[in-house]
């Protein structure tokens, strides 16, 4: 599977922006059986989110089916070394999903509790936020 982008932006380059409180979607694990859940504020990147994904996939075998509940869309600029202050803003780099607090980023199910809780922490360990493993019913 490549990396995770979009196909198609309204804009190419757009602003920081505030990633702060808690989330109010996605705040749930409405898939599958078990969720990893951010317990932080963070930009989590393409690359970080398939690393996460290939851990689950890795642990369970290519058992049991995996959610993920994050995208990046917002595309993050960087402007070249050795260039002066000023002549604009650089060009799209990446792109990031700005995960909130509460969000669950991954779900997995069909496996069983100890392959679940081991497969999302592992995947946890992957990704720039602290994570807490949250069952269905728990929420």
């Amino acid at each position: 599977m490549a990396l995770s982008q979009p196909r198609k932006e309204a804009h190419r380059k757009v602003r920081k922006g505030k990633n702060e409180g808690n989330a109010t979607r996605c705040n749930y694990v409405a898939f599958g059986e078990y969720g990893l859940m951010s317990l932080d504020n963070e930009r989590v990147n393409g690359r970080q989110i398939e690393a996460a994904r290939q851990a689950i996939t890795r642990y369970v075998k290519r058992g049991g089916k995996i959610w993920i509940r994050i995208f990046p869309h917002t595309p993050v600029t960087k402007k070249p070394l050795d260039v002066k202050m000023g002549s604009g803003k650089g060009e799209p780099q990446y792109h990031v999903a700005k995960v909130k607090a509460g969000t669950v980023m991954f779900e997995i199910a069909d496996v069983t509790d100890e392959q679940a809780k081991e497969a999302l922490r592992l995947a946890s360990h992957k990704l720039p936020v602290r994570c807490k493993i949250v069952k269905r019913e728990e929420l």
